[in-house]
């Protein structure tokens, strides 16, 4: 069983967890609603045990929320690791939260993660404004449920990590994400801010790709990598899981050529400073 078919187990599990006690139900009432063992409960609660189709509907019936019923099947299908394709319009169908408890358990379980985003803030260093300003226009866009509430609170959760002293986190920002603006200016503004005071923090190397640097290898788009097993890559349709030694191994040399240019420390900075400067906050 691989550590990311469990993570994304557990991810399902936490959500049925979720959804039961919202429900105000104890895990005995769920089993005695479906006519189950306490102990399938338990483990599919604990991410123990794969769930069928079936007995995710069941569940969301047991507590009212039909509804649910498509976000719990789609991070069902995101437990085949050998999916490396991964459409959104699955993985969202019932909003973003779901997809956001994956990642927070991706997570958890590394120790190492490099990224480079090209035109946004990286997740893991968001404001909640900002974080709910994007989820708010990709629901829009894809016209999915606006679970944005929920999607904000389990990213911040997320940033836990950033303060763990067995994780390491490296990435790589374009100068251009300093800039390109999707929500309102004092929203970017607070969002710099933060940018800005996590440069030189412990565990934390943040490097931006000024405009006119030279580049060995372009940023054709983000990426993260995952200690030395997985790369993920986002595109508007879908994510791709990429878990070869091949494929990981040529993201590492992008990585590698890219933070070739970065700028680090005080020159990065003065790059976000020159950016929250720029802003019209009058």
């Amino acid at each position: 069983m691989t550590t990311d078919f469990q993570t994304a187990r557990e991810a399902l599990g936490a959500r049925l967890r979720e959804l039961r006690t919202e429900a105000g139900l104890e895990g005995k009432d769920i089993a005695s609603k479906l006519g189950w063992q306490t102990s399938k409960v338990s483990r599919l609660q604990n991410g123990k045990q794969t769930p069928t189709r079936a007995d995710l509907t069941a569940w969301t019936n047991a507590v009212g929320r039909p509804d649910a019923e498509p976000e719990l099947h789609g991070l069902l299908a995101g437990l085949d690791m050998k999916q490396r394709h991964r459409s959104w319009r699955r993985q969202l169908a019932g909003g973003h939260r779901g997809r956001q408890e994956i990642a927070v358990r991706q997570t958890e379980n590394t120790t190492l993660i490099r990224g480079l985003e090209v035109s946004r803030i990286p997740g893991l260093f968001q404001t909640p404004e900002y974080a709910r300003v994007i989820f708010d226009s990709n629901a829009e866009f894809r016209g999915i449920p606006p679970t944005t509430e929920a999607a904000v609170e389990t990213r911040m959760r997320r940033q836990e990590a950033l303060y763990d002293p067995a994780k390491t986190f490296r990435f790589l920002v374009c100068e251009a994400a300093l800039y390109h603006r999707s929500c309102p200016v004092e929203v970017m503004a607070e969002q710099l801010d933060r940018l800005y005071n996590l440069v030189g923090q412990r565990r934390i190397e943040l490097g931006i790709l000024p405009f006119g640097t030279q580049l060995r290898r372009t940023a054709p788009h983000a990426f993260w990598i995952y200690d030395w097993r997985l790369v993920i890559v986002e595109t508007i349709s879908e994510e791709l899981w990429l878990t070869g030694d091949d494929d990981v191994q040529l993201y590492e040399r992008a990585w590698d050529w890219l933070a070739e240019a970065a700028e680090y420390g005080t020159p990065a900075r003065r790059l976000i400073g020159r950016a929250r400067a720029s802003l019209d906050l009058t």
